[in-house]
């Protein structure tokens, strides 16, 4: 049955709700690849968020300061300075 025959024998309005159907399932079918795409998106950058969290967090493997050698004194006192 073409379209003429069916806009003839069941009208306008029954071929405008078929078209806005096949609208609605097209847009629905572009829609999928595009929410998993978004959920992959997703978890790799909370993995990424993740591990970048803990290297930003975790304590220096070496001294910070490899310009002078580390200081023995208590903390706040300036043992570096020399007047």
């Amino acid at each position: 049955m073409s379209i003429f025959e069916v806009l003839e024998r069941r009208g306008t309005w029954v071929l405008v709700k078929f078209a806005a159907l096949g609208v609605f399932l097209l847009l629905h079918l572009v829609r999928i690849p595009l929410v998993l795409l978004a959920r992959v998106l997703e978890v790799t950058l909370r993995r990424l968020n993740g591990f970048a969290a803990r290297q930003a967090t975790a304590a220096p493997r070496g001294p910070v300061n490899q310009f002078f050698p580390p200081s023995t004194g208590f903390r706040g006192e300036a043992v570096d300075v020399h007047t």
